[in-house]
């Protein structure tokens, strides 16, 4: 009896593991083998995609702001990240070590829960991939490799799996109960946190872009601001087609349009992060996590901007004094 469980139960978790590693291996053959998403030079890089989780990232958003501030540093953890996804997803595949890339598997998932969980344009898309991770994982730490695994190759792998299952069943069993209710309760969590999709309204932070606008000031005849983009679809940048400056009174003093503003000056933006707020065929373009400095030569006095979208969604902000 038990070794028909010992036989049979494990295999249970078979489709889950070919799947869940061939989802981290299918990253690393689609960055270095298909194509090279690990040049920075290259449009696709990762590090971009990477610094689209940055403006709604939950609790690890001071370390993904270090590391899109530092593109050197960064470069080297989205290799050492990518090549860690190939081996565990192969190995994961083959069946070795099982118990132990399950582990890593659900710290991968982790990251990207907390990192992007909120991206999602018409699904919960990373955010599913993030709570599945990690529960899958956690699953395949107890189910083990199975029959059809290198692990299940050892002669001695009857006695460990009857060993292991019965410490399971024993000794951690009121353990992984708590885990297993802990990795709902965080699905639950995050779901609320990031889309509202327990109780209340839901909401989507990718659907509509949303720009930033902080130390806006104005000395002699240069007006300067920081502008991030925090909300909006990662696929495709938010196009800037008009600024306008204005008085106290309300009265424009400057206006730049779709021409002026695809043709600022290298000078007039200094980016922040790797990915970079640059100038369109017709607009100025903002990536999603991307934010810069702006600076422009004005004659009046300016107490406010407005940043005008293709989308007709405007933003302001005015001279606190």
């Amino acid at each position: 009896m038990n070794k028909t469980l010992t036989n049979a139960f494990p295999n249970a978790g078979l489709a889950l593991r070919l799947v869940i590693g061939w989802t981290y291996f299918s990253a690393f053959w689609r960055r270095l083998i298909l194509e090279n998403k690990l040049d920075p030079e290259v449009p696709g890089y990762i590090g971009e995609k990477f610094n689209h989780f940055l403006p709604n990232a939950l609790f690890i958003k001071p370390l993904i702001e270090y590391l899109v501030s530092n593109p050197e540093i960064l470069l080297t953890k989205m290799w050492i990240f990518t090549i860690v996804e190939g081996i565990v997803g192969l190995l994961l595949m083959l069946g070795y070590k099982t118990r132990l890339n399950s582990l890593v598997v659900m710290s991968l998932a982790l990251g990207i829960l907390l990192g992007s969980g909120w991206i999602g344009t018409t699904c919960l898309d990373e955010w599913q991939i993030g709570v599945l991770g990690i529960a899958g994982g956690f699953t395949l730490f107890q189910l083990g490799g199975g029959k059809f695994s290198i692990d299940g190759l050892s002669k001695t792998f009857i006695l460990n799996e009857e060993t292991w299952n019965e410490k399971l069943n024993l000794k951690f069993y009121t353990a992984f109960l708590a885990i297993s209710f802990l990795i709902f309760g965080l699905t639950l969590y995050t779901n609320q946190v990031f889309h509202g999709g327990v109780y209340g309204k839901l909401h989507n932070k990718s659907v509509k872009p949303k720009l930033e606008i902080t130390n806006l000031k104005q000395i002699e005849n240069k007006v300067s601001f920081d502008v991030m983009r925090i909300e909006g679809a990662d696929v495709y940048g938010s196009f800037l087609i008009k600024i306008d400056f204005a008085d106290r009174l309300g009265n424009t003093v400057k206006s730049l349009n779709m021409e002026d503003l695809s043709n600022l000056k290298k000078e007039q933006i200094h980016n922040y992060y790797v990915a970079k707020i640059k100038p369109h065929q017709h607009s100025l373009l903002f990536p999603l996590g991307a934010k810069a400095n702006l600076n422009f030569e004005i004659n009046q006095p300016v107490h406010q901007i407005i940043l005008t979208d293709i989308s007709g969604i405007t933003w302001k902000a005015e001279i606190s004094k």
